[in-house]
């Protein structure tokens, strides 16, 4: 008969670490699919002008949309510890990490929450931070309209609002090159103008090359 194989308790926990790994990987994967973009934190260069473009006197509540593994959203309680800060993000891993890290070293003015971004209460924001894919941003731009008070800052990383007019753009000088975009939420009155002037220079376009 063969020998029996016996395993130690070092041996047993190894297997069971990794195996929580593969699981963690995969499930990062599916939300990744799911959700059109990876949790990719933003570099210090990039998390420092996000901040930078913030009043240091602003009140209100600021939301981070699509947090992933925390790091902004801690820096921004740091930064600002006087004024709530709410942290949405759906993808489980990088959610769970940022529980432990706050678990850990709690920060009194940072609430995370596992939701879908697109269902975050956004009508008491004062700054929101986002750092999305394209699709996203499309959705995110119609809840903002919806949503948020005129006024209210909107600050990404890399990907901008299209059709938004910006206050300000900035390549990062780091590795990447990456862009960070600062928008306002316009009224009501001033987004249906500037729809009605993009549709109305859209037709001059089309009717000039239908003459030509």
């Amino acid at each position: 008969m063969p020998e029996a194989v016996q395993l130690s308790a070092v041996d047993i926990a190894g297997a069971l670490l990794a195996l929580g790994l593969l699981v963690a990987l995969l499930v990062l994967l599916i939300d990744t699919l799911r959700t059109g973009i990876a949790p990719m934190p933003s570099t210090a260069r990039v998390r420092a002008r996000m901040l930078g473009l913030v009043p240091p006197d602003v009140t209100g509540t600021l939301f981070e949309l699509g947090s992933g593994w925390g790091t902004l959203s801690r820096a921004i309680a740091d930064r600002f510890p006087d004024t709530r800060v709410v942290a949405c993000e759906v993808s489980w891993v990088p959610f769970l990490w940022s529980a432990l890290r706050q678990a850990v070293s709690r920060r009194h003015n940072l609430s995370l929450q596992h939701a879908d971004l697109f269902d975050a209460a956004l009508a008491n924001a004062s700054v929101v931070f986002c750092y999305l894919g394209p699709a996203a941003m499309e959705r995110l731009a119609e809840k903002l309209r919806r949503e948020a008070a005129p006024g209210t800052l909107v600050i990404s990383n890399t990907f901008g609002l299209r059709g938004w007019p910006h206050d300000q753009v900035e390549q990062i000088d780091d590795l990447y090159h990456m862009r960070v975009y600062l928008y306002r939420v316009p009224d009501a009155v001033a987004a249906s103008a500037a729809a009605g002037r993009g549709a109305w220079a859209w037709l001059r376009r089309a009717s000039r090359s239908t003459v030509g």
